[in-house]
């Protein structure tokens, strides 16, 4: 639930369906994450909510999401959706507004092509959706094996070891899954041991943004920001899961 300083607000958005150039549109059900990851590329939003607080203080419900996905639905062209792109459509708040439940309904009722990505084991909630829905792909973003790692970055996101499980839970239930490894932190390297058998495929993305500077040098860890340790890792990566036979996808290296 919200923390202490949280700022809740009920908005009502004009549109849901935003164009996007990683599919063919993003819908974000929330303004704002409470997952808070120290390097979260998302905190640009603050520039058009109007939003002084730190991120991570604030989150803006668009409690009228369904109604516009219900209207745009059928006045768009059908294409890939992206379940989120500048939050985390399970953040913990959905559990008490479940929009992106709702969303998920009507985008499977009207047999559109989802890719929802999230850290948060409350995507299970949903399972009777996903498991009857025709193309839906669910991602974990696991950033690094080492939860001690994801305790400095991302102190308000799940533990590591419960994406794992969650992962595999979804793939067990026959639901295509990946893993998104973005930003890849220290200790991403030993993914793939852990991940063998419970993904259909990986992506890594460098995500080569500058918000958490900070900590890698308060770290000492100013050399894995490199090219050429996202490289080496990179490298491991690919290698293991070509062993294990798990696809694996290398985007947006720059």
């Amino acid at each position: 639930m919200p923390g202490k300083f949280m700022k809740i607000a009920k908005i009502r958005s004009k549109t849901i369906l935003s164009f996007s150039k990683v599919h063919d549109y993003a819908l974000n059900p929330y303004v704002g994450c409470q997952h808070a990851c120290l390097y979260c590329y998302a905190r640009f939003m603050k520039k058009f909510s109007g939003h002084r607080e730190p991120w991570g203080d604030f989150v803006d419900v668009k409690t009228n999401a369904p109604d516009l996905l219900l209207r745009e639905v059928k006045r768009k062209r059908r294409g890939q959706v992206w379940v989120s792109g500048v939050c985390d459509p399970y953040q913990p708040l959905e559990a008490e507004y479940g929009l992106t439940r709702k969303c998920l309904e009507i985008l499977a009722l009207n047999r559109w092509p989802v890719t929802i990505q999230t850290r948060s084991p409350l995507v299970l909630r949903d399972l009777d959706i996903l498991r009857e829905a025709e193309e839906f792909h669910v991602g974990l973003s696991i950033t690094s094996a080492d939860d001690g790692i994801r305790k400095i970055f991302e102190p308000k996101a799940p533990p590591i070891m419960d994406r794992v499980e969650t992962v595999e839970k979804l793939h067990r239930n026959g639901i295509r899954t990946f893993v998104m490894i973005a930003p890849v932190l220290p200790g991403a390297g030993k993914l793939v041991e852990i991940l063998e058998g419970k993904v259909d495929f990986i992506i890594i993305d460098r995500m080569n943004y500058h918000y958490a500077d900070w900590l890698y040098a308060k770290h000492g860890w100013q050399d894995k920001k490199t090219g050429l340790w996202f490289r080496l890792t990179c490298d491991r990566i690919l290698n293991e899961c070509a062993k294990s036979g798990i696809d694996c996808r290398l985007v947006f290296q720059a």
